[in-house]
């Protein structure tokens, strides 16, 4: 389709627009179906990436490579401002199978949900993201942009393949899209998070003179206490909701299973709001130690620093900060837009209880960032996890009309 000329109203590009997916509404799914069918669990995106590249060769990009990192990137247009779509192509695992009904890749479709495991988390947002990216080309509305597409590892740690692509590529973005499921709704923000160990040392001794030894355990055990207490009192933000703190692993060390246990770890995931910094969370939990036997724990921040499918290493600090973009900001004015544009809603933007990407690129490196994808994130990591798939073709609209709507 030749480049609209700049006489076209926006109702005729809406309807060319809609023309477009139409016709490539069999191949979007077809694409989807078979993304979803390749598991790419424990940041194995090697053979869905190849895929995904495929498919953006096929759609004539200027440029499909994979990165240094392992991230699949495709590249259209040439202009000065650089608009990003971030999709991760990793999934969680499938527990335990037998809660699944049906193969959790393959999937089963009802109701016009197709159930499968990553079909919401999220490789719901590719299709659209990579024809919205062909189809802006087509209908000549990239005037000034670059576009980049972005199928990355996320679920190990958000943010890492942002990082290393943006630092290792010296690719720079102006505005970041970030795919996670929104509702078919304009995000701007979510709550940040902070993991940590706390480990206490004890003295082992054999389980039949216990009292010769210090129990490390025992030792963690008012700690686990106050730590379920804080919720209560954790700060709050009008926007972003309340910080959370939750003990999500124990383990211990002692020589044999009939030995006092020397030492105990607990694993802290802590979701920080607005108004918390590293150091107040690390200060918090400093606080709830023991009197007096302060020297018998150690605080842990924690580093990423495991491989990735190409033997890459990137070391990324384990602090995710809260943040968000005013209800205002172009970029979500830009994405409201669109909404409008595309289905005549004006709600005000949303926010993720999860976590994303948006950790780096807006929390760490300051790039403003909304989030668009098909589909509920309650239902992530879940054996119900299930998207609509006509939001999957319809999300192909938005990501082909966002570059004309920002100003």
């Amino acid at each position: 389709m030749p480049p609209l000329m700049k006489e076209t109203t926006m109702e005729q590009l809406l309807q060319q627009l809609e023309d477009s997916v139409a016709q490539a509404h069999d191949d979007i799914l077809q694409f989807f179906r078979e993304i979803v069918a390749i598991p790419s669990m424990d940041s194995q995106i090697e053979e869905v990436g190849r895929r995904v590249g495929e498919e953006m060769k096929r759609l004539r990009f200027d440029e499909v490579y994979t990165d240094k990192y392992g991230s699949i990137v495709g590249r259209i247009g040439q202009g000065e401002r650089i608009l990003l779509f971030d999709s991760h192509l990793d999934t969680v695992g499938i527990g335990d199978e037998a809660q699944w009904e049906w193969d959790p890749f393959q999937g089963k479709v009802e109701g016009g949900m197709l159930y499968a495991r990553g079909a919401l988390d999220e490789k719901g947002s590719t299709p659209g993201m990579i024809y919205g990216m062909a189809l802006a080309r087509d209908l000549g509305l990239l005037e000034g942009f670059t576009l980049y597409y972005l199928g990355n590892i996320e679920e190990a740690c958000d943010g890492v393949a942002c990082q290393a692509f943006h630092e290792w590529q010296k690719v720079s973005p102006d505005f970041v899209v970030i795919g996670e499921p929104t509702r078919m709704q304009v995000y701007r923000g979510h709550k940040g998070r902070l993991e940590l160990e706390v480990v206490s040392k004890g003295k082992s001794a054999h389980a039949a003179s216990n009292f010769l030894g210090d129990n490390a355990i025992y030792k963690m055990l008012p700690v686990i206490d106050k730590i379920d207490k804080m919720d209560a009192v954790l700060p709050s933000d009008e926007f972003l909701g309340q910080g959370r703190i939750t003990v999500s692993r124990i383990s211990s060390i002692s020589p044999s299973d009939n030995s006092v246990p020397d030492e105990c770890r607990i694993f802290i995931d802590r979701r920080v709001t607005f108004g918390e910094t590293k150091q107040s969370v690390l200060d918090s939990v400093r606080r709830i130690l023991p009197p007096g036997r302060e020297g018998d724990f150690q605080i842990r921040e924690l580093v990423y620093d495991t491989p990735s499918h190409t033997g890459a290493v990137f070391e990324y600090e384990k602090y995710f900060p809260a943040w968000a973009l005013e209800e205002d900001h172009p970029l979500v004015a830009a994405g409201k837009g669109a909404v409008s544009a595309l289905w005549g809603k004006g709600a005000p933007a949303g926010k993720w209880d999860f976590s994303t990407n948006g950790n780096y690129w807006c929390g760490k490196a300051g790039i403003p960032s909304i989030g668009f994808g098909p589909g509920d994130e309650i239902y992530a990591h879940s054996v119900q996890e299930h998207v609509p798939l006509e939001d999957v073709v319809e999300a192909t609209k938005f990501y082909a009309l966002l570059p004309k709507m920002i100003r």
